[in-house]
């Protein structure tokens, strides 16, 4: 007999010698035997914790919902801490409060006012290559040199052609290649004339110390070229002499020179990169540059796709298979990077992008780093070919099985001028 799905035969509950004459009353039966047998252990558990309590007090079972919390007990007071940066800095923007919890003073990065203490005396201009922008950079030179009495130091190529349309000589003067070092020593800031590549060529002449640089959009691309060229006079003399001021700082008068004052300009603190080829069984960098937008290593005419391990504090992170990869920051973020498929930043924002060109994997993508990262990329042993390298699209070599680029961000920004 079959009932509610039970076969008397396979199943024991609907025996009839034991009382069990259905299904549904073996399932009853069933569960009533359940019940005592959970009612069983709960006596048990209750008389094993009671009689360890004289050794091991415990809670048990009808104390279970009293919970300890601050209402009802007293806790201890929290322990006080230090904090320390790993780099040896001083914490001052990231603080810890009397009652030990952490927050931050201010924000990271704000732009700055540069207030000279003596007016400056000495100016740069350079203008991009060829004749084009002639007339508009000989009209700013003799502004400088008769409206503002200022030493002007130009370019040989642009010497010569200042000399040619008769500008007085007498405070304009040139440099040579082996002089370029020395430069920062004596200017106080640079006039750009033309599109963004004349700010890279500025900050490739000065190779560690850069001055203030005001830039005037007379090119193509104009990221970082933000002053209009038909206000220039004004927009220099706001340079020269300071057209804000800040409520929150305060200058003694006796920190300024003669002929300074406590007006200043607004500046963007452009980062660079340090980057440092070191050959393959070298120990010290065969040569060192300071890039402002990006370093790329690609494969250059090779037919095969370049090969490089990546290194971040000389820990190895990634082998990469790609057309190449490059290193930027938040200057070159609106350049080659945003090209090849990397995130734009801005330029307050202190970080190295590292952004691969047509990578062979599917789960390489452009990364953000802190400015605190120091890495090194390395054509292993074992690739097929080497790779080339190229600093702000200039200086362009090759690199061999075994050579290493050691990237880390420069302690020598770019101080860019912003319009008022």
């Amino acid at each position: 007999m079959k009932q509610l799905g039970f076969n008397r035969r396979h199943c024991s509950a609907c025996d009839p010698q034991k009382g069990y004459l259905h299904g549904t009353t073996s399932l009853t039966q069933a569960a009533a035997g359940s019940s005592r047998r959970n009612e069983r252990k709960r006596h048990a558990f209750a008389r094993a914790t009671i009689n360890s309590d004289e050794q091991h007090p415990v809670l048990t079972a009808p104390l279970r919902d009293a919970h300890r919390t601050l209402r009802t007990h007293s806790w201890p007071q929290k322990s006080s801490l230090f904090l320390f940066r790993t780099d040896g800095m001083s914490c001052s923007r990231e603080l810890v409060t009397g009652t030990g919890t952490f927050r931050f003073s201010h924000p990271s990065t704000q732009q700055h006012l540069l207030v000279w203490r003596d007016r400056p005396k000495v100016v740069m201009v350079i203008k991009k290559l060829g004749s084009e922008l002639l007339p508009e950079f000989l009209e700013v030179v003799e502004y400088l040199l008769e409206a503002e009495q200022m030493h002007v130091v130009v370019e040989p190529a642009m010497y010569e052609e200042a000399a040619a349309a008769g500008l007085c000589m007498e405070r304009l003067f040139t440099f040579t290649p082996e002089e370029c070092g020395r430069l920062a020593d004596h200017i106080d800031f640079v006039v750009c004339l033309g599109g963004d590549g004349v700010i890279l060529h500025a900050s490739s002449l000065f190779r560690q110390h850069i001055p203030p640089v005001v830039s005037f959009h007379l090119g193509s691309m104009g990221f970082l070229t933000n002053h209009p060229y038909p206000d220039f006079r004004q927009e220099l003399r706001q340079v020269i002499y300071g057209c804000q001021k800040l409520a929150t700082c305060s200058i003694d008068s006796q920190d300024m020179g003669p002929s300074g004052n406590s007006l200043g300009v607004m500046i963007t603190l452009r980062m660079r990169l340090h980057c440092a080829i070191v050959r393959a069984g070298q120990s010290q960098p065969e040569q060192v540059y300071e890039v402002l937008n990006e370093i790329v290593l690609d494969r250059g005419s090779n037919s095969f796709l370049t090969n490089i391990e990546a290194y971040i504090q000389g820990r190895f992170i990634t082998r990469v298979q790609a057309d190449g990869i490059m290193l930027a920051t938040p200057t070159g973020s609106t350049a080659y990077s945003v090209a090849a498929g990397g995130s734009m930043v801005h330029p307050n924002v202190q970080a190295i992008l590292l952004t691969p060109i047509c990578p062979h994997s599917l789960n390489f993508r452009p990364i953000v780093l802190p400015d605190y990262v120091e890495m090194e990329l390395r054509v292993p042993a074992s690739a097929r070919v080497g790779a080339w390298v190229c600093f702000d699209g200039k200086q362009r070599q090759e690199l061999q099985r075994g050579d290493s680029v050691f990237i880390k961000m420069s302690k020598n920004p770019v101080p860019t001028i912003n319009r008022a």
